[in-house]
This record gives structure tokens, C-alpha cells and sequence, in this order.
């Protein structure tokens, strides 16, 4: 795999940074070209010299001849510890080919070495760049690309030299969590022990040539504050939110792929109390939650290559409810089975809350009551509230799009929506039946509700201007919040 720096010029420079893996120090430079289609995504290292980085080039080739031929023995018994083994013949080499290098140099060219060799080679820069979202390698004939937080889809420097490498990365990730991808079974979803999620594919399933996307997992779990800083909803909405979940009423986050659902359900997490029980159910851990929580994660299980030990999500939403929940969260919502558990969970008293993939209010509606879930119309109203959240594909842009109110017919009635001409949420609907409930089951007036959502939207404010957006701190609060020891 090679990291090309091209011929870039400084004025067409968009932003540098740097980043530190294993004592490397790699320059990334965004820049654009008058022949470029889209931006470009340039690494090169800086403590390595290109004389360095040529050497090095010899030394693998003897190390991988040393394997091929047997020199260096591979014991399947010896699990974990065969890149201790490598790690040491790679030493070996180094002090072969740089005599008389120092302890740390040393260390440094041993990381990067064995980065190359035994990891993911440059992708393994890309998993460390915390500004990427998505990593995709769609073939051996053109570079990767990724997706970055701020400049969406870059092109990158970095090429893979055959098909056979793509390969090997794939069956090399599925070996770790002990998964399979051959010609009988060219699909592959697992995921990275960082929790970064991966899906493989191999020709000619995949025409052009195999392919590797792997969604990173965010090193900081999404906070209320981060998605007020963001300007992804105003705490106007954030306060309604936080209003629903306090008062235990049941609702769901729809949106389109890549719109931040998951980030926006970890993020409303936040406003849980922690005198209460809460069950996540995932396919990839993804949430995390306040550490001041009463909090138990669950994870469902592929079957192995026999068939057998699957743990699907529908057994995970019924092993729950045995659990003694007060709250339960569902990663997603996809199957029928699984959905009329979650909605007679919401009937006999349970708060449930999750994901599913919608556009807006009224497609989440028909999403739910047409197959493949098709739970019947009259059980919605069981469901207090949705929020719908957007990503607007041409600037990128994470943003609210909706808060609806679930009416007693299971029809959506918008309360909140997000003017797109002026970039803000505006109230386009008066709440009625969730004002109802919470009348009802509160005893609070419309009055006290308005008042209580103003303290809270005062809160959120202060939370913003003291620039607390740790998820655990957060937590914190809101259990002084709740036993009424919050001053702000």
C-alpha cells in the first residue's frame, strides 16, 4: 500500500493537521486541484525519511520471503502471541539494515513496520484520524476514499497494490472476531475491536473488485451539548426532548443513512435519571451512556460458521423485558417480531426508545404499519413522540428535521420544524396530545409545563456556555437535576 504526496501547491490548500500513531508523526494536507473532481486527502510521514521509508521496503520484502519460505515458523497454537514473534524477527531486521540506531528509533520503525506488515497498512492512519467518519477501499485500481466531519467525501493518497491485499484485510479482521469471508460467502458485516463497524465484499459480487467500508465508532460519545454547539438542534427542541424523556414517554429517532440517529439517541441518553433501569439492545455496541447510570448493555450474536449460538435482536427485546427494565433502548427497529414486543412494552408501562430508518414523521408512520414491520395503527399511539434528524447530502450538514407528537389516531402532527432556507427550527403546530398526557398522567397545567420547559432550556444554555459536553459530567448534572440539587 502507498501514500503518494503529489505535486499540491499551498494555494490551493484547504486544511493540514497532524497525527501521532505509534511515535509516527503523519502530515494530512485536504487540498484541491484544478484537475480534481473532489478534494484530496494527502498523508506523508515526517520523522521518516523517503530514504528511511526505501529501506524499510527492503526489509519487508525479506521479512514476508522469511514467512513464505518458513524461516520464520507460524504455530496456529500460538494465538495472540505470533505478532510478539513477528515483532521480535522484525527487530531482528531492523538492527540488520540501521546498525547503531537508538532504543527509541528503534521503537518507532518497529510500529511502523509492523503497522504495515501485520495491520491494516496506511488504512490504519485513516482509523486514527478522528475528523474521518467512513474508510472505504472500493477496489485495487483506484484510491481510497474517506469521509471527513467537515469537507464530506476526499479522495486519498492512499492506494492498495492487488485485489489479493484487499482480501487478506478483510479475511484478516473477520479471523479476529472469528468470521469468514471466501468465494461460498462474499458478504461480511464485523466489526474492529475499536468498535469501528466493517462490511466486506468479494468479486465478482462486487463487479469492479473487493471492497472494504468501515464506519469508524466515535472515540467521544455524542453529548446534548455537542449537538447544541453543532447547531444540530436548538434548545428549544433539545428542552421537549428532555421534557418527553423525564416524564417517561416512549419515542423514536428515524432518519436516512449517515443522518446521526445513533449519535442523537447516545446524545438524548443524557436526560435519563439514575434511579432507573435501563436495557440497550445493539447489533455493535454503539451507545454510551452516562457512567452515573443504572445502565446494561446488551449486543446481539451472528451464528457461527456451524449455524448454531445466534442471539438475534428479538431475543434480546424479550430477555429484556424479564430484566426488570424501566427504560429500554433498541439500536434499531427492523423486523415485525420485534416491534410488537417494544410496542406491547410501551402498553404495559415500559419508556422505549429507538432508532428507524425514515425521512420524516409521516414516512416513519408508514414505515411502521407497512411490512416489513407492519404493527397495526391502533397500538401507535402507545408511542408518544419522534424525532426525525437529516443530513443534507450537498453541504453535509447534520441537522433536526421534525418533532412530532403521535395523535390518538397514530397519525404524526409536526410540531417542530426545520426551515431550511434560514438554516432553524421553527414551531410550525401546537403540541395538543402531549400536553394531554403529560396533564394527565403529571397533573402538571400548561402553564407549569411552559415554565419547565424554560428552566431546562436555561440549563441547556448554561451547559453551552460552560462548555461541558463529557457525556459522564453531563450524567452527573442530570442526577442533581433530578434530586433537586442543581443550581445554575
Amino acid at each position: 500500500m502507498t501514500a503518494s504526496t503529489g505535486s499540491e501547491t499551498e494555494k490551493n490548500l484547504i486544511e493540514s493537521y497532524k497525527l501521532e500513531i505509534g511515535g509516527v508523526v503523519v502530515n494530512v494536507r485536504i487540498f484541491i486541484t484544478e484537475e480534481d473532481a473532489v478534494p484530496v486527502y494527502a498523508i506523508s510521514f515526517l520523522n521518516i525519511s523517503d530514504a528511511t521509508l526505501r529501506i524499510l521496503g527492503k526489509l519487508r520484502a525479506e521479512f514476508l520471503s522469511k514467512v513464505f519460505i518458513g524461516t520464520i515458523q507460524i504455530d496456529d497454537a500460538m494465538g495472540s502471541d505470533i505478532k510478539g514473534m513477528f515483532e521480535n524477527e522484525i527487530r531482528i531486521l531492523i538492527r540488520k539494515y540501521f546498525p547503531g540506531i537508538d532504543h527509541d528509533t528503534t521503537n518507532l520503525l518497529v510500529s511502523h513496520v509492523m503497522q504495515q506488515n501485520i495491520g491494516l497498512g496506511n488504512i490504519e492512519i485513516l482509523l486514527r484520524d478522528a475528523n474521518l467518519e467512513e474508510i472505504v477501499v472500493n477496489n485495487s485500481r483506484e484510491p481510497v476514499w474517506v469521509y471527513h466531519r467537515k469537507h464530506g467525501w476526499l479522495k486519498t493518497n492512499v492506494t492498495i497494490p492487488d485485489e489479493a491485499r484487499i482480501r487478506h484485510y478483510a479475511t484478516t479482521i473477520g479471523r479476529d472476531i472469528g468470521k469468514e469471508i471466501t468465494l461460498l460467502k462474499p458478504l461480511m458485516d464485523a466489526n474492529l475491536m475499536s468498535g469501528d463497524r466493517v462490511n466486506a465484499t468479494l468479486s465478482p459480487i462486487s463487479s469492479k473488485g473487493n471492497t472494504i467500508t468501515i464506519r469508524k465508532f466515535s472515540e467521544k460519545p455524542w453529548s446534548i451539548t455537542d449537538l447544541i454547539t453543532g447547531e444540530t438542534m436548538d434548545v428549544e427542541t433539545a428542552s421537549w426532548v428532555w421534557l418527553c424523556i423525564q416524564q417517561e414517554l416512549s419515542m423514536l429517532i428515524a432518519g436516512g443513512t449517515g443522518s446521526g440517529k445513533t449519535s442523537t439517541l447516545n446524545a438524548i441518553a443524557n436526560f435519563f435519571p439514575p434511579s432507573q433501569r435501563i436495557i440497550s439492545i445493539e447489533d455493535t455496541r454503539e451507545l454510551t451512556l452516562p457512567n452515573t447510570l443504572h445502565w446494561v448493555p446488551l449486543a446481539t450474536r451472528l451464528p457461527n460458521p456451524e449455524g448454531k449460538g445466534e442471539v438475534s435482536m428479538l431475543d434480546l427485546v424479550v430477555n429484556s423485558l424479564r430484566m426488570r427494565p424501566d427504560r429500554i433502548i433498541m439500536g434499531e427497529i427492523r423486523r415485525k417480531a420485534e416491534a410488537e414486543v417494544l410496542f406491547e412494552a410501551m402498553h404495559t408501562g415500559h419508556s422505549v426508545y429507538g432508532t428507524l430508518h425514515a425521512n420524516n414523521a409521516e414516512e416513519t408512520i408508514t414505515r411502521l404499519t407497512n411490512p416489513p414491520i407492519e404493527v397495526p395503527r391502533t397500538v401507535l399511539s402507545s408511542l408518544s413522540a419522534i424525532l426525525v434528524q437529516n443530513r443534507n447530502r450537498r453541504t453535509g450538514l447534520r441537522r433536526t428535521l421534525q418533532f412530532a407528537e403521535i395523535q390518538a389516531n397514530g397519525d404524526a402532527k409536526t410540531i417542530i420544524q426545520l426551515d431550511v432556507a434560514r438554516d432553524r427550527l421553527v414551531q410550525v403546530g401546537a403540541p395538543s396530545r402531549l400536553l394531554d398526557t403529560l396533564s394527565l398522567y403529571t397533573g402538571l397545567t400548561n402553564t407549569e409545563i411552559e415554565s419547565d420547559l424554560q428552566e431546562k432550556a436555561r440549563i441547556l444554555k448554561w451547559l453551552v456556555s460552560q462548555k461541558i459536553s463529557d457525556v459522564h459530567k453531563i450524567g452527573l448534572l442530570m442526577s442533581k437535576y433530578y434530586f433537586g440539587k442543581l443550581k445554575v
